[in-house]
């Protein structure tokens, strides 16, 4: 009787023992996951010798600054919503000093591509009538209302005091790998410059990311990047026209042109250095019947659209240093 008893109780104890080796353990519990904040904010500075927008320069190949302020508001890791204010500094023939844009819109993306699909304003606020006639000793009177307040250009330009347009965009960037990406632009305006003709601009682009080691363990990063581009335009309106008698009188077809440029970048932290070369192919006469220069100068530049013979270098090579910090709040400011 002993010796069962005995056998009992091993029997038990080993039984129990498997039992429990195959209970399972009580889990510990994992930290919670990070809420996530779709919210975010983009803001950021620069500092260039000379802004170029498509190969022609908005501010008299002069040094100029610039800010932006994006709130952002993604809806899941693929698709984010966004609205933004920036400004930069100019030199405009109406005496605007000052371009302030509004923008706003989507970027899906989708695997390797990235989309960006919006609406962008620019406003010029600030600006006069700029016209080229004196009339009885006031100015004014020619294609501008007479006022005390209009510009006298003394090569023979005229510019609305009002040339704020808008452009509905879409762009997309390919990333092959981590270093190689592509990519392609496309703007139209029904109104480019408020001068009464349309606006169309297409571009390719490419940018090469070197790897994160190319300067060592320092941070300092580096890319080089570019972009061909063409501007296509439509027929101005009769304030721009080549005067009475002319084949335009009634309003200028702005010469289509090509645009292109180069450059390295430099990145440390939110720091970015940019050394670009920029350049385009409007010769000056039709640079300056574009722009309405205020320093056009010479008499031999004479194109179809630009009579007069003055010549403008705001649509020539252009060599740029900029200097820009970049950051978002839930990156930067955490």
């Amino acid at each position: 009787m002993k010796k069962v008893a005995l056998l009992a109780t091993a029997l038990a104890m080993v039984t129990g023992s498997a039992f429990a080796a195959d209970m399972p353990m009580k889990a510990l519990k994992a930290p919670p996951a990070p809420a996530f904040d779709p919210w975010d904010v983009a803001f950021g500075g620069a500092i260039m010798n000379d802004y170029i927008f498509r190969g022609v320069t908005q501010s008299n190949h002069k040094p100029s600054v610039a800010a932006y302020f994006e709130p952002r508001y993604n809806v899941n890791k693929d698709f984010q919503l966004y609205v933004g204010v920036s400004a930069e500094s100019i030199s405009f023939a109406n005496r605007a000093a000052a371009e302030v844009d509004i923008y706003g819109g989507i970027r899906p993306t989708f695997g390797a591509f990235a989309f960006d699909i919006g609406v962008w304003g620019y406003l010029y606020p600030g600006g006069s009538c700029a016209d080229n006639v004196l009339t009885g000793g006031v100015p004014g009177g020619g294609v501008c209302p007479v006022s005390t307040t209009t510009i006298f250009l003394a090569d023979g330009n005229v510019m609305k005091k009002d040339v704020s347009f808008f452009e509905v965009y879409g762009k997309v960037n390919y990333t092959i790998n981590d270093s190689f990406t592509v990519g392609a632009t496309e703007f139209y305006s029904p109104n480019f410059l408020n001068s009464g003709a349309w606006g169309n601009y297409a571009s390719l682009t490419a940018k090469y990311t070197a790897p994160s080691t190319v300067f060592g363990a320092s941070g300092v990063g580096m890319y080089v990047s570019g972009e061909f581009g063409r501007q296509w335009f439509g027929t101005s309106d009769a304030f721009y026209g080549t005067g009475a008698g002319t084949v335009f009188a009634n309003g200028i077809p702005y010469k289509d042109y090509n645009t292109w440029n180069i450059g390295v970048g430099f990145t440390y932290k939110v720091v970015t250095l940019d050394l670009r070369y920029s350049d385009t192919d409007l010769n000056k006469g039709d640079c300056n019947a574009f722009t309405s220069a205020f320093n056009a100068t010479g008499t031999t530049n004479v194109t179809p659209i630009n009579p007069g013979g003055a010549g403008s270098n705001w649509c020539g090579a252009a060599g740029i240093a900029k200097l820009s910090f970049d950051l978002t709040a839930m990156t930067n400011l955490k």
